[in-house]
Formats: C-alpha cells, structure tokens, sequence
C-alpha cells in the first residue's frame, strides 16, 4: 500500500505559523478569482515577531486589498495582535505568461497522486487521524459543540504511528493559557479529542504537551512561510512529492492543478477497483501543454493500463475546465490537506 507497517503522519492547526501564512496567500487567490477568474497569482507570505511580508506576483483585473486580506484571515484564525504588514506583490513575468497563454505548463516539474481503499477518504489511516485530531483541536477551542474548551490557544500539532494496521502512539500539541495545569490538559483532550476519534485507548501510547508547556505559539513564538507544509498538505510523506507548494498559486500552475489531476485519477482509479492502491505521476515542460510523461502503479507496484488512463487529459487547460478550477475554493484547503475533504472537485468519483 505504498508504506510500511510502522509509520508515522503529523498534521498541524489553522493556527500553526506556516498555515497561517497558507491561509493568507489561498485568501488573496481566493480575492483575485472572484473578481477575475482569469487571474494569475503566485503569492507567498513571511510572517513571525509582529511582521507579516506579502511577495509575489500577480495578474488580474481584480481591484485587491492584500493587506486587509491578511489581517481579516489572521483574526478570523483566532489571533488578536497587531501586525506590521509589507505589501511588496508585481506583475507576472512575460517570459512566463508567453508560454501559459497559449495553454503550456507554467512551470516544469513533477507532480504525484495518491488514494488508497484503506479507509473511507481514500486516505492511508494515520493521515486522516492526524488531520481529524488537528481540526479536532480547533473544534474544541472554538467550541463547534457547544462547550469550547477556553484555555486553548490556535497553535498546535498532532501525529499518529500506525503499527501492523493499529493506532500505536498518539501525540498532540496544544498551544494553551499559562493558567490552566497539563494534568487538566491532558485530561481533556484525552476525554473530549482522542478518545472519540481513535476509540479503544488500551496500547496506545498517548503523549500531550511533552515539553510540559506550550503557552508561546503563532508568530509571537515562531515564524512561517507559505508553502512549507507540503507534506502535511499532501500524503504525510508516505509517497513522493514533486513539483512544489500548492498555496498562493493559480491553477495555471502545475504544482497545484496537476497535483489535483493526480488526485482525481488515483482516487477513480481506486473507487472503480483498478486497483486497492493507486499512485500517479506526470511531468512537465514551462510553455509546453502536452505532458512528458503519464504513469500510474497500483499497490504491487504494477503499471495500470495505459486504456484506463486514456480518459484524463492532463493538459492544463484541460485540467482547469474538468475541475473547475478557476473559482474561490482555495482557502478551505489552507488547513488540514488538500484531499480527502468533501466539496473539493477533485476529491469527486465519476460515475
């Protein structure tokens, strides 16, 4: 199934450094697309210590406020500081845009796709446990049930070990008010997080908060970067990941849309039982829209029959149309992967 029988898949918060700065540059796509769906955006956001920088470049019809983006994002996350913010966003290069205007590759690379038949997501299991304790934690701090859990803060990370196909270790780290006692932390999120989404506990190594304090978190504590979670964006480092980052960027970027094209493929190919397990890979030339190589391998490591592939087009004006992908979906991507959520074209079975 493409990873061993132990392994290991971290998630983070919406709150996490590099996840705020994802929201941000998915929300300024976002902005761009609704006015323009034929904007071109590559933006990338730095932020740490009370300052946020918005670089990038951008071409789009669209009248945009970038700043007022980041700090309306940055306090819907959960954060009440102030920022510094620098706004330093140009034009598209021509070079660039010469060979994407006639439907090329608007970049070269690699890009991979996964699913798997393990569980309900088309997910290997420790991936959605990892993400569901991740959003778990921001439920319980927003209170989605009804009894937010006051001393948790918006930072935090989680990560699941799966060992012969069981849960063997869970940890969590939560970002929390420097009142409140870790005996209380761990109670609780044992009680109300864990316990309700691994089950039977009996085995399980749980470990909470092992630095023994986590009161310092977000910006105040660390920095972030757009785009450096791209293996908690994707498949948890269980199987390859080319190209580059997905957030901040148009679909006329393969990074992001032919990474999606993966998906799509990997996951009928999974739900029509070509296969249990399905990896896809494609590469590309800048400026050149017919990809240089199509493949796909099931769970043993077998090729998949160039007929079953025959259906996709993986051209990126191609990709663009089938996904629709010139609409504001991005920023429900920022947090918690790129795939397995419900509403995500991609993620979308062809009957």
């Amino acid at each position: 199934m493409f990873h061993p029988s132990t392994y290991s898949v971290e998630s983070v918060t919406s709150g996490h450094p590099d996840k705020v700065c994802d929201r941000i540059s998915d929300e300024i796509l976002d902005a761009c697309l609704a006015l323009d769906p034929a904007s071109r955006v590559a933006v990338e956001v730095f932020g740490g210590h009370g300052l946020l920088v918005i670089g990038g470049e951008v071409t789009t019809n669209a009248s945009v406020d970038f700043e007022a983006i980041a700090r309306r994002a940055y306090h819907d996350i959960g954060y009440d500081d102030d920022l510094k913010i620098i706004v330093n966003v140009s034009r598209q290069s021509p070079d660039i845009a010469q060979g994407v205007d006639t439907g090329g590759a608007g970049d070269q690379g690699m890009m991979y796709g996964y699913a798997t038949d393990e569980t309900p997501e088309f997910l290997p299991r420790a991936v959605v446990f990892a993400h569901t304790l991740a959003r778990g934690l921001e439920n319980l701090r927003r209170g989605t049930d009804g009894s937010p859990v006051a001393w948790l803060r918006p930072d935090g990370k989680t990560q699941a070990t799966i060992h012969n196909g069981r849960i063997a270790s869970v940890l969590v780290s939560a970002q929390h008010d420097a009142a409140v006692s870790q005996d209380e932390i761990r109670k609780t999120l044992t009680d109300r997080l864990i316990a309700p989404i691994i089950g039977d506990l009996e085995g399980v190594e749980i470990l909470v908060n092992p630095t023994g304090l986590f009161t310092l978190g977000g910006f105040t504590a660390d920095t972030g970067l757009t785009g450096r979670k791209i293996m908690v964006d994707t498949y948890g480092g269980l199987v390859p990941h080319g190209g580059g980052a997905f957030s901040g960027k148009d679909a006329t970027k393969v990074d992001r849309s032919a990474a999606y094209m993966c998906r799509f493929v990997a996951k009928n190919l999974v739900a029509q039982g070509a296969a249990h397990a399905c990896l896809v890979s494609v590469a590309y030339a800048i400026g050149r829209a017919q990809p240089l190589m199509i493949h796909a391998v099931d769970e043993r490591g077998e090729s998949i029959s160039r007929d079953l592939l025959a259906s996709f087009d993986f051209r990126p004006q191609a990709i663009i149309e089938r996904l629709g992908l010139r609409r504001p979906i991005f920023a429900a991507t920022s947090a918690y992967g790129h795939f397995g959520k419900a509403g995500l074209p991609w993620e979308e079975v062809d009957a």
